[in-house]
């Protein structure tokens, strides 16, 4: 009854929009579904395949997520909205982790035949302290590291470091940040603090050298058109010198 408790309180603490814990218990999809997963992954242990499977189903009528109960899924698990969630039967999911609305763990199906598949591990391991944003598809037997952001609707194919951030189709590193002890909650798949991915910083990049060289161009071409002599200035210098005629004898 303690853990219980204390998810509930894990979730007021990452959704702004909660309420009082009675509240959370009866309006939230995440502690239905979870409530579900609990008992349909002991079924599923206990070799009670149907009656687990039967669970789940029951489950995902009601909340609209949908969770295997061959997962393995960590303490203070928080789906916020939940509609459209779907984790895979060999998916693997550690503590505290926080999933928007519409997130996949799929499987990528390896080249073997049907019967195996089922012995493979094929659906992503999530670990502790991950946000991953609404939308975001996480595919095949990857590794998302602890305290590590997936940006919404997000294709992950690759391991994603500790610590790190990823962004667009496919996932692609924009951020890296140190990863302390403190595992403060920051809402959201992408940060507010990120303002664009890798290739669009390399472009503003890319514009303001453009606009630096331009810059000393110009100062170039304006220094240049200071010096030059004016109109006039070739004769009067040429009045300086002595024109002799040339001579074979000035050879010598």
């Amino acid at each position: 009854m303690r853990g219980f408790i204390d998810e509930l309180r894990s979730i007021r603490e990452r959704d702004p929009a909660a309420g009082g814990l009675i509240g959370l218990f009866f309006l939230t999809p995440s502690v239905h579904v979870m409530l579900a997963y609990r008992l349909g992954h002991r079924l599923w242990r206990w070799r009670l395949k149907f009656l687990a499977r039967f669970t789940m189903q029951l489950a995902r009528w009601f909340t609209g997520i949908e969770i295997h109960p061959a997962a393995k899924i960590g303490k203070r698990f928080f789906i916020d909205h939940g509609m459209g969630v779907v984790i895979g039967e060999t998916a693997v999911i550690g503590d505290d982790v926080t999933f928007y609305h519409g997130v996949t763990m799929g499987g990528l199906l390896p080249s073997v035949n049907s019967d195996g598949q089922r012995q493979i591990k094929r659906h992503p391991t999530i670990g502790n302290n991950v946000i991953v944003g609404a939308g975001a598809q996480i595919l095949g037997a990857i590794t998302v590291s602890d305290c590590a952001r997936v940006g919404a609707n997000s294709v992950v194919v690759k391991d994603i470091p500790r610590g790190a951030t990823v962004t667009g189709i496919p996932a692609r590193p924009v951020s890296a940040r140190r990863v302390h002890d403190d595992t403060t909650f920051q809402p959201y798949g992408t940060p507010a603090d990120l303002s664009s991915d890798a290739r669009d910083k390399a472009i503003k990049w890319l514009l303001q050298e453009v606009d630096i060289l331009h810059n000393k161009l110009k100062m170039l071409e304006d220094a240049q058109g200071a010096t030059k002599p004016r109109d006039g200035d070739f004769d009067s210098e040429a009045d300086q010198f002595d024109h002799k005629p040339f001579s074979t004898t000035d050879r010598n």
